[in-house]
């Protein structure tokens, strides 16, 4: 890393809050490998990786003037605000349905929306046939949300229904699944 001493690190922050760019490229030299290393770590996708390093430097520069020198350095700082962009990302319903669509393929999705695609293997062959087994006005909330990664809203604007509706059909459908499957 180029900025090794205290001083330097002092003016290229108060740089950074002038938002002079270039100390932003200062700073993006000397400390973009390291951060798009713990990115690339984390997610363990190098496309992902460079999609939330863009981020991350966003994020610093939009938000430079919340840094404390008080509560650590400027690299302690970055790497946190890398880390949880990244955990925010594993979290994130995109990134599970991705890595479930790469995983078991499209064997969770139900035959109404993918029928050539129906599966009766895989680890949660016994949980799918619960679901197939739900009244379809249940199972069709259960699959645009669960499945496809939906959120309740959405489900409302796609299905045409009023979104209290949703939210009690989802509520109703969960726990139908619960009971039957604590059996």
């Amino acid at each position: 890393m180029a900025f090794v001493t205290e001083i330097e690190t002092q003016e290229l922050i108060a740089s950074l809050q002038k938002r002079d760019e270039a100390a932003f490229s200062l700073l993006y030299d000397a400390y973009s490998s390291v951060l798009f290393g713990v990115a690339f770590r984390i997610v363990d996708n190098k496309s992902i990786a460079e999609e939330l390093f863009q981020d991350v430097f966003v994020k610093i520069w939009r938000h430079i003037d919340s840094y404390d020198a008080r509560k650590g350095t400027l690299f302690t700082w970055m790497f946190n605000i890398t880390r949880n962009t990244c955990k925010d990302y594993l979290r994130s319903k995109q990134y599970r349905y991705q890595k479930m669509m790469a995983q078991e393929g499209l064997d969770y999705i139900s035959s109404k929306y993918m029928p050539q695609t129906a599966s009766n293997e895989g680890e949660n062959f016994d949980l799918q046939l619960l679901v197939l087994d739900l009244e379809p006005k249940y199972k069709e909330i259960i699959d645009l949300v669960y499945i496809f990664g939906y959120s309740q809203e959405q489900v409302s604007q796609k299905l045409n229904l009023p979104l209290g509706t949703v939210k009690t059909r989802s509520r109703i459908a969960l726990k139908r699944l619960r009971d039957i499957y604590m059996l």
